[in-house]
């Protein structure tokens, strides 16, 4: 019978696991391809002649599968092997990215065609995530979890830092379909290692798939700390994305610099993610859900700062303990789900999860959209920063958050 977990040792961390530096191999590999790909299919679209109609489709496309598949992905990660899972996944997205590069290389790209593709590869992401978030905890033992996601988290930090400049030439030198081509080539690579994983499906599952649904939302539910944060987390997603992300670039063009300064503002977010990183790497905070609820509090900090139009070092300042308070608190988050949750429903409660934080987006542009005929947009950002706040402050008020900490041994 094969074995989920090897036993490394101590002293050497998740490195110590093979399993692990080949979980960790295919997850940098991918990372440096998933970097490029927004900006490749963003142009792919231009590049044909597409205005924002078109690219707005293309991106709902890509969005949309992950929200609705998402269930069935954790229903299936708690029913067969993830690491089969993760390898039919990447080999799926594979293959949609480099239909999408020969397409757009022959010029027979359409709206269609790279809506259809872009459909493809978040269906496929809708399994891979709720897969990847059960493998770690079979892959390396309890006390080296949350080290593990830190390191996982590393790779991806850095290559958001540098990723979309190197994207950025690589399309203006030789157009989109070099880019989403190498994305392809590391989907592909990343199946490959993935498929040397071999994790054992978990234990369980021997029910029907509504009847395993069914019992995953009680599940879910039955625990107030987790779909609490699922709340929380869905308010703070939406007012960040719709102060950050959509209003955070007028803001910088009304009254700051335009595009220079809001560029460093997202390097000083990006440089703010790695540090946190390298932070979890060396703390190991005993109050594992009060440190994640407590740290995402502080993506109130730039939106306040923008909004009442301080100087750009302060809002740099501000950018930079953000993404270090958000990178904390994912690390923190995802340690106490894989020590708190019994490995057999890790799937299923990441789906519940990921669904309400996913729902977010649209949400939180959608209302941003409306309230910004009312509001100025300074007012708007002043109002996302206390929504953070106050779902931050709320959450911590639900007397289950402060018992979830760290385990010796996992839940099992």
């Amino acid at each position: 019978m094969k074995t989920a977990v090897e036993a490394p040792p101590i002293k050497n961390g998740p490195w110590g696991v093979v399993a692990f530096r080949r979980f960790m191999s295919a997850h940098l590999i991918s990372a440096t391809g998933s970097a490029m790909a927004p900006l490749a299919l963003a142009y792919s679209v231009i590049e044909r002649g597409g205005g924002a109609g078109s690219l707005g489709l293309v991106l709902a496309t890509n969005t949309v599968p992950t929200i609705v598949f998402l269930l069935a992905g954790g229903v299936l990660a708690d029913r067969l092997s993830r690491s089969r899972i993760l390898f039919v996944g990447n080999l799926v997205a594979a293959g949609a990215q480099s239909a999408l590069a020969v397409t757009v290389a022959t010029g027979h790209a359409t709206t269609a065609s790279i809506a259809a593709c872009g459909f493809v590869s978040g269906t496929a992401a809708s399994f891979i995530v709720p897969a990847a978030q059960g493998a770690v905890a079979q892959v390396v033992p309890a006390e080296h979890v949350q080290r593990a996601n830190a390191l996982l988290r590393l790779p991806g930090n850095a290559v958001k830092v540098l990723g979309p400049v190197v994207g950025g030439l690589v399309v203006a030198a030789s157009g989109a379909a070099w880019a989403l081509a190498w994305d392809a080539v590391t989907f592909a690579a990343a199946a490959v290692l993935l498929l040397g994983l071999r994790l054992d499906a978990p234990p369980g599952g021997t029910s029907g798939v509504l009847a395993d649904l069914r019992a995953g939302w009680t599940g879910f539910w039955s625990r107030t700390w987790l779909w609490t944060y699922t709340a929380a987390g869905t308010v703070l997603v939406a007012a960040w994305l719709a102060g950050f992300q959509l209003l955070g670039p007028l803001v910088a063009a009304q009254h700051y610099a335009g595009a220079r300064d809001w560029g460093l503002v997202q390097a000083a977010f990006a440089s703010g993610l790695l540090a946190g990183t390298l932070v979890c790497l060396r703390w190991r905070p005993h109050r594992l859900l009060t440190v994640a609820v407590s740290a995402g509090g502080a993506l109130a900090l730039p939106l306040t700062c923008m909004a009442c139009g301080v100087a750009l070092s302060i809002v740099l300042l501000a950018s930079f303990l953000a993404g270090l308070g958000l990178d904390v608190a994912i690390v923190a988050w995802t340690t106490a789900f894989q020590q708190h949750v019994p490995q057999a429903e890790q799937g299923r409660m990441s789906a519940f999860n990921g669904v309400g934080e996913r729902l977010a987006i649209p949400l939180g542009y959608l209302i941003t959209a409306l309230v910004s005929r009312v509001w100025d947009s300074r007012s708007v950002l002043l109002a996302c920063a206390g929504l953070i706040a106050a779902a931050a402050v709320l959450n911590l008020c639900v007397p289950e958050v402060y018992r979830i900490n760290r385990l010796t041994d996992p839940a099992t």
